[in-house]
């Protein structure tokens, strides 16, 4: 019981020590970069009246989703390919398995990309449903939308988000290495679209998504907020028909239509249960 206390503590300093570094290059990026080109001017990101809600979010919510990630993945393994030994789960867990396993790995992340983005796209408008937004509203109740809201998110929203697409991609067979090399490159990403920047991306706004097309998707529902679902991949919103970004117009007011939501971490975690 000790040494499994240990290891849950170990896991979550390792992955908070990580995240550490990342967080002060992202935090020292984006405060020159929204200096020059902010989308809505006004305060610096470090001034945001929830800032403490924000980081609480930015720091826990990476040690839940690894959690759940490899618990997930771990009971879905023993279930259906009946590996149930310690030995056979890491393996598991390290190597992958199967055809897409053998592929190089640069052919494996861009399959992981794309086809995770096409689940997310999905997923995420069903948390925009009546059943599931109680959730997703969590992500969608900053008021000032900065990188570091990137990652609020209700465990809810992660499980049958995020966590679920990984774990499809890696029983589809993509080895796990692939986070390894995507992992920083998708926080940092993830951050770019929520960042206050005036970027549209220009002739690339259908490749990759920018802060102007994500933060169209933060307005209210008939501003753009039932818009850009997509994740990574804005082609996903062109092909079925929620892409929204009109010429010469930029979003202005973020947040959701609920002026009792609370604005404190613990507080939003428990307040979808209570609806």
């Amino acid at each position: 019981m000790n040494q499994n206390l240990l290891a849950v503590v170990v896991t979550v300093g390792e992955t908070v020590a990580k995240n550490v570094p990342i967080s002060i290059g992202l935090a020292a990026v984006f405060t020159v970069l929204t200096s020059f080109w902010a989308c809505n001017p006004g305060e610096p990101w470090w001034r945001k009246r929830d800032l403490v809600t924000d980081l609480c979010y930015w720091f826990f919510i990476p040690v839940i989703t690894r959690f759940l990630r490899i618990g997930l993945l771990v009971a879905a393994a023993a279930v259906v390919f009946g590996i149930t030994t310690g030995d056979g789960l890491v393996a598991f867990y390290e190597n992958g398995h199967g055809p897409l396993a053998a592929l190089p790995l640069a052919v494996q992340a861009v399959i992981f990309l794309i086809g995770e983005d096409i689940i997310l796209y999905w997923t995420h408008r069903g948390f925009h449903g009546k059943r599931f937004w109680k959730y997703h509203a969590v992500h969608h109740s900053s008021e000032q939308l900065e990188w570091i809201s990137a990652a609020r998110f209700h465990p809810i929203n992660l499980f049958l988000g995020s966590v679920l697409a990984d774990v499809v991609m890696l029983f589809a067979g993509i080895s796990p290495n692939v986070f390894v090399v995507l992992g920083p490159l998708t926080v940092a990403h993830s951050a770019f679209v929520h960042a206050n920047l005036d970027w549209t991306l220009g002739p690339f706004k259908y490749v990759i998504a920018s802060p102007v097309f994500h933060r169209w998707h933060h307005t209210a529902a008939d501003r753009g907020g039932e818009k850009n679902f997509a994740a990574t991949f804005p082609i996903l919103d062109v092909i079925f028909g929620t892409f929204y970004m009109p010429a010469g117009e930029r979003p202005d007011s973020y947040g959701i239509d609920d002026r009792a939501f609370p604005a404190g971490f613990g507080a939003q975690l428990v307040h979808p249960f209570t609806q």
